[in-house]
């Protein structure tokens, strides 16, 4: 059988929705069916095997849409297997080290039995919206660390645990 997964995210300016869509690519490669929406578009999750939620950090705290997303669909999430996954630091640590999850997160976590996060190097380009990212870039703190290959490794060991048929709650 193949695994329908939801791959939901919170992005501001794009680049959290770009990991996403590379998580779903991977995900399909590998076997299973995958779709990438953001976070605030989708309805139920029911129709899915497994989710997997992205979320930008801003100020030390995930996306808010994904923030929502996790509290609105809390119940069917508990249900079935959960990944997460933030996107921020703007420097190389996310690719040199293991970053935990903010605290509001890590709480979702445990509420919600997530098998894994993983932290990923962010993305703030020119052009970015809001006043905090304008002032970042003006300070000259922007850049692309994403590590495109952490996270196809990351999502191929997610395919892996789905396509193995471990898809069962712990």
């Amino acid at each position: 059988m193949t695994a329908k997964v939801l791959v939901a995210y919170g992005t501001t300016n794009g680049s959290t929705a770009e990991i996403a869509e590379t998580v779903a690519a991977v995900l399909r490669k590998e076997g299973c069916t995958a779709e990438a929406l953001p976070a605030g578009t989708v309805t139920r999750v029911t129709d899915y095997d497994a989710v997997v939620v992205g979320g930008g950090l801003y100020a030390g705290r995930w996306h808010k849409d994904a923030r929502r997303f996790l509290r609105r669909h809390r119940t069917a999430l508990a249900d079935r297997p959960l990944w997460l996954f933030s996107s921020g630091p703007l420097d190389p640590s996310a690719s040199e080290r293991d970053i935990p999850p903010v605290p509001g997160l890590r709480r979702a976590m445990t509420r919600l039995d997530a098998r894994e996060h993983v932290t990923f190097g962010g993305c703030l380009q020119e052009g970015a919206k809001g006043r905090i990212a304008k002032m970042i870039l003006r300070n000259g703190k922007g850049g692309d660390f994403r590590d495109f290959g952490r996270i196809e490794e990351w999502a191929a060991g997610v395919a892996d645990e789905l396509t193995r048929g471990s898809t069962a709650r712990r």
